[in-house]
């Protein structure tokens, strides 16, 4: 195993990275990124696609980390009628967190020393911080350590500051951002500046980047989906950078999954609008008398809804809320479930879609 040395961005000759295969699989990844973004614009209720995907990041994020729930757990959470296991409420976690810096990268445009910081005390719910005590290794599945990472703490806090000056300027390098993103994710992982919650902090600054950049107006390019299906090339690639210097194979890999996360996010978010049209046009149809656009809205931004759900989302009484979510149970656009003395809706199609996609 060759030592690693970790150099502050930019790195020498980068345009040097903008290989021949790397410019031709830009071209691709960089149109189906675009129409991608079209794609999500064509949707005017911005909550169904963040509520609905950013918990299958989560799920997939960290299942990553071996986090494993499932989504009748992570559904059945956010009503908050069952019992929740560890891994779900870490799962949880990782949402609010994907949530709450994206609505801050938002409204600011960059991201800050402090904003990474944030994402990670959301995770773990500790206030850590950066690295300080040697010793952290990162090892193999058979226990071999592969590589160790910077282990004093003012050399973590110096790279970190370099990478998010590197992350705002962009006058640093021409680098096409979707290269700059995967050089940063690299960094970051290799910098390793956390205790725990390093590999999922960096996934959720991928994402945050692509918003700051403005490639996509929100954070619907979740790349864990196409992460956790080749598992074993995302930590080769990312390690055969640090053993050789060749970056090409990383780059290709991350402008793959780029490629390949847009498309089928494409298809899936065609198949929500046309699902919403779909229960739009039965509902007026068979209950014209309780279609409201708010109650629409409300089966999609809650997979499996409630009650209390519906009272809030449309300012209605408990009474109100119970008649509307039966009678399109009645109709078949919900299936109504019971836990103990409490009842929820489940949108069995919309359940279908994530299902068919994972």
């Amino acid at each position: 195993m060759n030592e690693y040395q970790i150099i502050p961005l930019p790195l020498p000759d980068m345009e040097a990275l903008e290989t021949r295969a790397v410019l031709k699989k830009l071209s691709s990844a960089n149109r189906y990124l675009a129409e991608l973004k079209g794609v999500v614009s064509s949707i005017p209720n911005e909550a169904i696609l963040i509520n609905t995907l950013a918990l299958q990041e989560a799920k997939h994020s960290s299942e990553i980390e071996n986090i494993v729930t499932t989504n009748d757990e992570l559904f059945k959470a956010e009503l908050d009628i069952v019992n929740q296991s560890l891994a779900t409420k870490e799962v949880q976690n990782y949402t609010q967190a994907l949530k709450s810096s994206f609505d801050t990268v938002r409204k600011s445009g960059i991201i800050r020393l402090s904003d990474i910081l944030a994402i990670q005390e959301e995770l773990e719910k500790n206030v850590a911080g950066f690295r300080k005590l040697p010793g952290t290794t990162l090892k193999n599945s058979q226990g071999d350590i592969v590589y160790t990472p910077p282990q004093h703490g003012d050399d973590i806090k110096a790279l970190m500051d370099n990478l998010t000056t590197f992350i705002n300027d962009d006058a640093i390098c021409d680098l096409d951002p979707l290269v700059k993103m995967a050089v940063i994710h690299h960094q970051f992982e290799s910098i390793h500046p956390f205790y725990d919650g390093n590999g999922r902090t960096g996934r959720i600054l991928n994402i945050l980047y692509l918003v700051a950049q403005g490639l996509l107006d929100l954070p619907v390019l979740y790349l864990s989906h196409y992460l956790i299906r080749h598992k074993a090339d995302y930590y080769h690639y990312l390690q055969h950078v640090r053993d050789t210097g060749d970056w090409e194979g990383w780059l290709l890999f991350i402008l793959d999954s780029v490629e390949e996360t847009s498309k089928s996010t494409i298809i899936l978010i065609k198949d929500i609008k046309a699902l919403i049209q779909a229960y739009k046009l039965k509902m007026r149809k068979e209950k014209p008398k309780i279609y409201r656009q708010e109650l629409l809205n409300n089966l999609f931004n809650h997979p499996y809804t409630k009650i209390e759900f519906v009272m809030t989302d449309l300012e209605v009484s408990r009474i109100t809320a119970t008649k509307y979510l039966d009678e399109l149970t009645d109709i078949g656009l919900l299936q109504k479930e019971k836990v103990g003395r409490s009842s929820y809706y489940i949108n069995v199609e919309l359940l279908q879609l994530l299902m068919n996609r994972a």
